[in-house]
């Protein structure tokens, strides 16, 4: 008799459940291209075991992966008041920590002058550059007086290790117990520790406030920056410090050089063979108007000579070859109107084989707050020297538009390098004509923009609630080609796992092969730095560090079809098992299909086992009431079909959705349901034209006399049909339940139900009812794998 409360008490909550909450869960259109296929949750990351955080607690906030140094195995970091040396293969092994603060004076200086709102009197560290093989330079910002010094980073022998390791004041430690010693198969260590008497003045090399961003770039001894050198933060600058050359900078307050400037990256780029010709590029997004218009963000790619001297009569000091041109990111709509991503926030350089021809790839997003929006673009540098080999932007006075300049050029052309290809003879820009830098000067702008390649982004988000921050690059090699992946990082604090397919019509396709949240709490993206060679990804955020492995290839699932589906350049089928794809496999086991993911052709042999796993369960309901069928979809590209089969018949029609049918997300809606509605029900997911059955049930369903008669006979009181007395859900109750019904896992409703009707009669236990519903509710609330739920059991179960 308990078992048929259960039944009763559950038909009941499905009624409840129908007449309130059927209209909130009609099945919503088929998922964007964005959508991953896989969304892995922290605690779902972290129990793959192929994620690690950096576990060492600091008083510290604002890490930033400044250098990696994989030739020795090691990662810095520069975060507030630390300096952090971190073993690449394991974040978490004896990380060497210094500590570098400010002086408690000049923190007292910083709050008096109220820079200290959001805690900014602090020292944070944003430069860190290889002086020698021995040696870092870094900077910090010092509570808005930046400083920089030189950090040891040499290997000695153990016995030295203990003479030489600093103990005073605390300022560097292993963060671990110094007297352990070390494995007897290690023998050198790692030095890491501030030269003592060696503090310089960080002016030029790093910003005073730790919320302007700035880029470096260490080059033969001399440090090029890109950076704000005031304390008000308004006096922006690309600047060259240290080495034997002379201190360079850009005009001063000239807004056609620089205006308000957000720096993004630095790179080195060869233009030819000819050293002379190495040109420094810098990439930013700055505000730029045109006349009678607000001010707007656009994105520039500028580049500097790296033997630049200046002029000798203008512009002394200050760069002589500096130029820029716009970067457009836009994508075209059906009515011929550009939508543009203005704001660039990340760079990554692919070097390939010609290192003169590095492929740019840039992330961008929507200047403005009338949505939110981001977009990849790639680059060519063949494109990149034809814009600045191209026309001048030239304009007559402030209320002139910009146009193409049409005079004659001086010569050597404005931004051609010294002592290079073109310019032999000329050793100096000292040497250059005064009307070279005159027209330098007032001519820094190139009229051409810098398009993407094939005129179009390469990945568009548009309409949701995140925006990409940051993007690496791996060049991956499958079984069928070499694919590009890329690992975007987002404001969410999320990255996603992104693969272009290229397509017959020579178009390209994105598809989202994961997406994994890295911190236990939700936070912006940072810094990422790829290693190909370990096959990990590196990701710092406000709240720390992280590193993750590149591919998890058995969270796809565990059938060959899956495995193909998912279409991951890392993954093959071995003939066991979804893993690491690797050319040296056996080519007879070896399944994987990146370009078309077709698993009926590469899983021939295997496609029998994919089914093995449904499940198949009994299900009842009661005439007259609702009934809920779950069935979770593996992948949001897959299409479900339901269908159903009666009892000895032989005859199967699909279900469509009408009056009494709703098809949701997590599974069918049966409404007033019908004795005829007794029978088979199969679940089918389709991809690829790839067929696999998720559910098979059996769905009994018993007429209103039959539960009524039973009610009847019990023992227990009733009032009235399809009620128990022993309890009267009261209106918040029914809140709360159907708050747990609106989760697919509706296995958990029987559960509720044993536990209800074993209280029996005891006032205490009844006392505690509300309570349980709202620990059931905390169990629905769980995160969990979409791409791995396992099926629960029905709620009418018994």
């Amino acid at each position: 008799m308990q078992g048929v409360r259960t039944l009763v008490l559950g038909t009941l909550l499905v009624s409840v459940f129908s007449a309130v909450s059927v209209h909130s869960c009609t099945l919503s259109s088929l998922p964007p291209a964005s959508a991953p296929r896989v969304f892995l949750s922290f605690r779902e990351l972290k129990s793959t075991e192929t994620a690690h955080h950096f576990a060492f607690l600091l008083n510290s906030t604002d890490y930033r992966i400044l250098r990696m140094d994989e030739d020795h195995d090691r990662m810095y970091v520069g975060s507030k008041d630390y300096i952090l040396s971190l073993d690449l293969n394991d974040i978490n092994k004896d990380p060497l920590i210094i500590h570098w603060p400010v002086a408690p004076q000049r923190r007292t200086e910083c709050v008096l002058s109220g820079k200290d709102i959001n805690g900014e009197c602090g020292n944070f560290i944003r430069l860190i550059e290889p002086w020698n093989r021995t040696h870092l330079y870094v900077c910090g910002t010092g509570a808005y007086n930046p400083i920089c010094t030189y950090v040891d980073r040499c290997q000695r022998a153990q016995g030295m290790l203990q003479d030489q390791m600093p103990r005073a004041g605390g300022r560097t430690s292993r963060a671990a117990d110094p007297s352990t010693s070390p494995e007897p198969h290690e023998p050198k260590e790692y030095i890491f520790r501030l030269e003592p008497g060696k503090v310089d003045s960080g002016k030029g090399k790093c910003p005073f406030d730790p919320k302007l961003n700035s880029v470096s770039a260490l080059i033969n001894g001399q440090l090029y920056a890109g950076v704000y050198i005031d304390f008000m933060g308004t006096d922006s600058a690309i600047f060259r410090t240290l080495g034997k050359h002379t201190a360079m900078r850009t005009d001063q307050y000239n807004s056609r050089w620089l205006h308000d400037p957000t720096f993004v990256h630095a790179q080195l780029i060869p233009d030819s063979a000819e050293k002379n010709d190495d040109k420094l590029y810098f990439f930013f997004r700055e505000k730029a108007s045109e006349m009678g218009q607000t001010p707007m963000a656009q994105s520039r790619i500028g580049r500097i000579c790296l033997n630049d001297d200046g002029g000798h009569c203008c512009l002394v000091n200050k760069w002589s070859t500096f130029l820029k041109a716009r970067l457009i990111c836009s994508v075209t709509g059906s009515d011929g109107i550009e939508t543009h991503f203005d704001e660039l926030r990340d760079v990554y350089i692919q070097k390939t084989q010609d290192t003169k021809n590095p492929v740019i790839y840039g992330v961008f997003s929507v200047s403005g707050s009338v949505f939110k929006g981001s977009a990849v673009c790639v680059y060519s540098m063949a494109d990149v020297r034809m814009v600045f080999n191209g026309p001048f932007a030239h304009k007559e006075g402030p209320n002139y538009q910009w146009v193409a300049y049409q005079g004659k050029l001086p010569y050597p052309r404005p931004g051609t390098c010294p002592g290079g290809t073109f310019t032999p003879n000329m050793k100096s820009t000292k040497d250059y004509p005064d009307e070279v830098i005159n027209f330098m000067r007032n001519h820094p702008t190139m009229f051409n923009a810098v398009y993407p390649v094939h005129k179009r982004p390469l990945v568009v988000r548009t309409n949701v609630d995140y925006e990409f921050t940051t993007i690496t690059v791996d060049q991956v090699a499958a079984v069928d080609g070499n694919y590009e992946v890329l690992f975007l990082g987002t404001d969410k604090g999320t990255i996603q796992k992104v693969i272009i397919l290229p397509r017959d019509d020579l178009q390209t396709e994105e598809l989202v092969l994961e997406e994994v949240e890295v911190f236990r709490v939700p936070t912006p993206i940072t810094t990422m730095k790829i290693s190909p060679k370990r096959q990990q990804l590196y990701v710092s955020s406000v709240v720390g560090v992280t590193h993750l492995a590149l591919h998890r290839c058995d969270v796809y699932g565990e059938a060959c079809a899956d495995c193909c589906l998912a279409r991951d350049p890392y993954c093959a089928w071995d003939g066991k098992s979804c893993s690491r794809y690797s050319a040296n496999q056996k080519r007879r086991s070896r399944r994987q299909d990146v370009k078309y993911g077709n698993p009926i052709r590469q899983c021939r042999g295997y496609n029998s086992n994919a089914n093995k796993n449904t499940l198949e369960t009994v299900q009842y309901g009661v005439e007259g009431s609702t009934a809920f069928l779950e069935c979770q979809a593996r992948s949001p590209h897959v299409s479900i079909k339901w269908h159903f089969q009666k009892e000895n018949s032989d005859r199967r029609r699909e279900i469509r959705s009408d009056e009494r049918v709703v098809h949701t997300e997590q599974g069918l809606l049966l409404r007033a349901l019908q004795l005829s509605d007794g029978g088979d029900y199969q679940c089918t997911s389709t991809e690829k034209n790839f067929k696999h059955t998720l559910v098979k049930l059996q769905l009994v369903v018993l007429p209103t006399r039959t539960i009524n008669t039973i009610q009847t006979e019990s023992t227990a009181p009733a009032t009235t049909p399809l009620q128990s007395s022993a309890w009267t859900p009261s209106a918040e109750q029914y809140k709360d339940l159907l708050t747990i019904l609106s989760q697919p896992e509706m296995g958990l409703i029987n559960q509720y139900c044993q536990d209800y009707w074993q209280m029996g009669d005891d006032p205490a236990a009844h006392a505690h009812k509300k309570k349980d519903i709202k620990e059931v509710q905390k169990d629905l609330q769980k995160p969990r794998n979409r791409r791995h739920h396992q099926e629960q059991g029905s709620m009418a179960e018994t």
